[in-house]
C-alpha cells in the first residue's frame, strides 16, 4: 500500500491510520509531500511503517520510484488530501512524487479531503472532486467539526478508524470504488433492541451493530443518502450518515416505518428481540428468597415482515438478516429460504452464530438468498461483505 500525505495540519491523524494498517499486516510505504514534512517528519513515518519513506522522484532514481510505487500498490490512500492536492490530481499534474504515483497506479485510490470549510465548499474544489469521482477515484466526504483554531464546519479529516474501514472495503470489494447508488436513499437498521424487565434489566442480544454500520458506510461511500436506525450500537456510526437512535423493538418498528416511506432500499440488519415482557415492573425486581422467577412474554412486532408487506415505493428493495444456530449449511439454507418466503423480502442474509460466532467480530461468513432462488456465499471482513450485499441490491434495482 501507498499512504500519501499532503501538507495539512490533519497529517497527524495519518500516523494513527498508518499504525492501524501496519498492525493489520499491510506493507505501507509513506509518500509525503514537501509541505507534509513540515507537520510530521520523515523519522516518524519510517518508525511507524518500518519502511524507508519516499519523498521525491530523484532519491533512488535507479529503481524509478515514481513509476514503481504506483505500479506495485494494491491500494493508494491520500490522507489528508488538501485542496491543492485535489486540484493537482484532477489536472493530471506530475510535479512531485505523490502526484506521479497517482498517475501511474492502476490500484484503487482513496482520497480523504481535509481543509477549511470555505475551501471545501468552493466551486473549484467541488468540481475537482466531481471530476476525480467520475474517473473512479474514491473521494470520501470530510467530517464536520472543529477545524484549525476556532473554526468549525465541514472539512475535518474523518477519524482514522473510519478511514481504515474504507480501506478494508476497497481491498476486499472492487465495487466499493463505484458510486452506483448516487441519488438513492438507503435506510439501514443496526444493533440489538432491548426489552425492559424493570428500570435496570432487559432482554436483549449480543449484536454489536457492526454489520449494519458497515452497510450504512458502504452505501454512503457509493453515493447514497443514508439513514442509520441504530439500537445500542457498540461501534461508532459513520459520520457520513444520518443516525436515528432507538431502544426497543417497538421504537425500531416505528422509526423504520417512517424512514422506509421515502427509501429506495431498506436493510433490516438489526438483531430484533423477538419477545417482550407482558408486564414491566416499575421498580427494580428484588430477590424474594425464591429460587425461580417467572416472567410472561409475548411476541414483539415482526418488523421485517411489516416492511415487506407495506412497501411505500415501487421498486423498493427490502433486505433482511437471519442469525441462525444451525451448523449444517444445507439445513441452514433451507431454513433461510423458508424464512425469506415467510417474511416477503427480496434478499435474506443468513449467517451461523453458533457459539457466539460473528457477533462483534470484524469478519463474517454469510449466504445471500434471493427470492428468485439464488444463494451466494461471501466470507471476509464485514466492510467488504457489506459491498457484496449491496451488489446484490444493485442487480435487483437494475432489474426493476
Amino acid at each position: 500500500m501507498v499512504l500519501g500525505v499532503a501538507g495539512g495540519i490533519a497529517a497527524y491523524k495519518a500516523c494513527t491510520l498508518l499504525r492501524r494498517l501496519s498492525e493489520a499486516g499491510h506493507g505501507v510505504t509513506v509518500v509525503p509531500t514537501e509541505n507534509a514534512l513540515r507537520f510530521v517528519g520523515v523519522d516518524t513515518w519510517q518508525a511507524l511503517s518500518g519502511r524507508p519513506v519516499s519523498t521525491d522522484v530523484w532519491t533512488g532514481s535507479d529503481v524509478v520510484p515514481h513509476v514503481r510505487l504506483g505500479r506495485a500498490a494494491d491500494l493508494v490512500v491520500v490522507a489528508p488530501a488538501t485542496a491543492d492536492l485535489l486540484a493537482r490530481a484532477a489536472a493530471g499534474r506530475a510535479d512531485d512524487l505523490l502526484t506521479n504515483v497517482l498517475l501511474t497506479t492502476t490500484a484503487p485510490v482513496l482520497m480523504a479531503p481535509a481543509m477549511h470549510t470555505e475551501m471545501w465548499q468552493h466551486p473549484a474544489t467541488r468540481d475537482n472532486v466531481a471530476l476525480l469521482r467520475r474517473r473512479g477515484t474514491v473521494v470520501v466526504d470530510p467530517d464536520s467539526g472543529r477545524l484549525t483554531g476556532v473554526d468549525t464546519g465541514p472539512g475535518r479529516l474523518p477519524e482514522p478508524d473510519e478511514l481504515y474501514a474504507q480501506c478494508q472495503a476497497l481491498l476486499g470489494a472492487p465495487s466499493a470504488a463505484v458510486r452506483d447508488l448516487e441519488g438513492q436513499r438507503v435506510v439501514v437498521s443496526a444493533g440489538g433492541t432491548r426489552e425492559a424487565l424493570d428500570p435496570v434489566r432487559f432482554l436483549g442480544n449480543a449484536s454489536s451493530g457492526r454489520m449494519g454500520v458497515a452497510l450504512a458506510r458502504a452505501a454512503a461511500l457509493r453515493g447514497a443518502r443514508v439513514t442509520l436506525v441504530g439500537a445500542h450500537l457498540d461501534v461508532p456510526p459513520p459520520s457520513s450518515v444520518r443516525v436515528v437512535g432507538v431502544g426497543s423493538t417497538e421504537q425500531l418498528a416505528e422509526a423504520m416505518r417512517v424512514e422506509a416511506a421515502s427509501a429506495d432500499v431498506v436493510v433490516m440488519a438489526a438483531a430484533v428481540a423477538d419477545w417482550t415482557p407482558v408486564e414491566r415492573s416499575g421498580s427494580k425486581i428484588k430477590k424474594s428468597g425464591e429460587d425461580e422467577l417467572t416472567v410472561r412474554l409475548r411476541q414483539t412486532t415482526d418488523v421485517l415482515a411489516g416492511l415487506s408487506a407495506t412497501r411505500a415505493r415501487p421498486g423498493q428493495v427490502v433486505v433482511g438478516f437471519a442469525a441462525e444456530t444451525i451448523a449444517d449449511p444445507v439445513e441452514r439454507a433451507e431454513v433461510g429460504a423458508a424464512k425469506l418466503r415467510r417474511k416477503g423480502c427480496d434478499l435474506l442474509v443468513v449467517n451461523d452464530v453458533s457459539g457466539g460466532a460473528v457477533f462483534g467480530s470484524a469478519d463474517t461468513a454469510v449466504t445471500v438468498l434471493g427470492a428468485d432462488g439464488s444463494a451466494v456465499d461471501h466470507t471476509g471482513a464485514k466492510e467488504a461483505v457489506a459491498h457484496h450485499i449491496l451488489d446484490a441490491v444493485r442487480r435487483l434495482r437494475g432489474a426493476g
